[in-house]
């Protein structure tokens, strides 16, 4: 009798599957994006970081803020989704087929050139009666556009309300994949949750949960929509943002019924950008992203180039500061000693998380970590974040 619930906890909760998870999506309008939006965001990025320095350096608590100028130049979005819903609104037939072959064809270009995000896809319309056409009519076009599909590509559906909405989402992949010749698995979609109904249906239940365990293993993330979300509420507009008590249950939801499951939380958007009055959006976009991060959401929305800036300032600053934490801890645990501390495997498995999410997003390189702590090598770290034997040099 054990077994098998053994084995259906494997199935349900198969822990990370190895992706590294990006910071950030960057949401871009489908009538704005062009081959070289990622350089264009950066360049604006970098125009406003030169005009606020004085401010930033105030916020810069680690250090962070040279490197984080070089990668708004290198590198500055990780991850993209060409945007066909709220950001693009209800055109006619004609004018989203334009923009859907168009779409598919930036990500085409993309997957054969250096500056492109390290992931990418689109955000359809929702699945409702009077959209569900539409979203199913973009997805195959920018698919056609783009002959092959890259690793990492995934379609975000937005205003998910119930379970039973995900078994027709995996039977769409199922008939794209035999109809486009594409091998088996490779449409992975994230689901939007942007309801109250997707926390708690009218029976008392999660329909959050089921709904993970109904992909059948396509869910690759879930994201939170943080303004419809709070306006279903009945969150007056001027109180509706990210750490409005409302967002936060929700959230919280999210990241429970999504643990150990490999699904990843992304948090949402604040619609205040760097236009009006840049100083006082830059620094509430840092507050908020560092927020995030200290409530285990690692990834979150971003909507205006100057959003680059305070999130990987926000992102870089609280890794150092985590790592600067994690490592002698995670020293003193291998020589099994307390170093103040007395660290159990489960805090040891956090430790090494973090520490290998900061070297991933390059807050800190695995240079300067082999430096520092040369016993702390990455397989050693994915030991402790598996909860497997230490590898046998380390032991000895």
């Amino acid at each position: 009798m054990l077994d098998a619930v053994d084995a259906q906890l494997r199935v349900n909760y198969p822990g990370p599957d190895g992706r590294a998870q990006p910071i950030h999506t960057a949401y871009v309008p489908a009538d704005r994006i062009a081959e070289d939006t990622p350089q264009v965001w950066g360049a604006a990025a970098i125009e406003l970081l030169d005009r606020h320095a004085d401010l930033l350096a105030e916020l810069d608590t680690t250090g962070s803020l040279p490197e984080v100028r070089r990668r708004l130049e290198r590198d500055p979005i990780q991850d993209l989704r060409i945007d066909f819903e709220d950001g693009y609104g209800f055109r006619s037939d004609a004018e989203e087929d334009a923009a859907a072959r168009a779409a598919g064809a930036v990500l085409a270009t993309w997957a054969y050139t250096p500056y492109r995000p390290q992931s990418y896809g689109i955000r359809t319309k929702g699945l409702a009666v009077g959209e569900r056409n539409r979203t199913l009519r973009t997805l195959e076009l920018v698919l056609a556009a783009m002959v092959d599909v890259p690793p990492g590509f995934v379609f975000t559906v937005p205003k998910i309300r119930a379970a039973e909405q995900v078994p027709p989402l995996v039977a769409l992949c199922e008939g794209l994949e035999s109809g486009y010749g594409l091998p088996a698995g490779t449409l992975r979609f994230e689901l939007q949750i942007e309801s109250p109904q997707a926390i708690i249906a009218a029976d008392g239940t999660v329909p959050i949960a089921r709904m993970i365990g109904l992909a059948d293993g396509r869910c690759s993330a879930l994201h939170f929509g943080t303004y419809d979300y709070t306006a279903a509420c009945g969150v007056a507009a001027p109180d509706q943002a990210l750490d409005h008590p409302a967002a936060d249950y929700a959230k919280a939801v999210m990241q429970v019924a999504a643990a150990q499951t490999g699904v990843w939380v992304c948090d949402g958007s604040t619609q205040i950008v760097p236009d009006t009055d840049p100083e006082a959006a830059l620094r509430n976009h840092h507050r908020l992203v560092g927020r995030s991060l200290r409530r285990g959401y690692y990834q979150g929305w971003d909507m205006h180039p100057g959003h680059l800036i305070t999130r990987w300032l926000a992102t870089y600053d609280f890794f150092r500061q985590a790592i600067d934490v994690a490592v002698p801890r995670l020293q003193a645990y291998l020589d099994r000693r307390s170093g103040g501390v007395m660290d159990e495997p489960a805090t040891a498995e956090a430790l090494a998380a973090t520490v290998l999410r900061g070297i991933e997003c390059g807050a800190r390189t695995a240079e300067e970590l082999a430096a520092r702590a040369p016993e702390l090598s990455p397989a050693v770290l994915r030991a402790l974040v598996t909860r497997s034997p230490i590898p046998q040099e380390v032991r000895s």
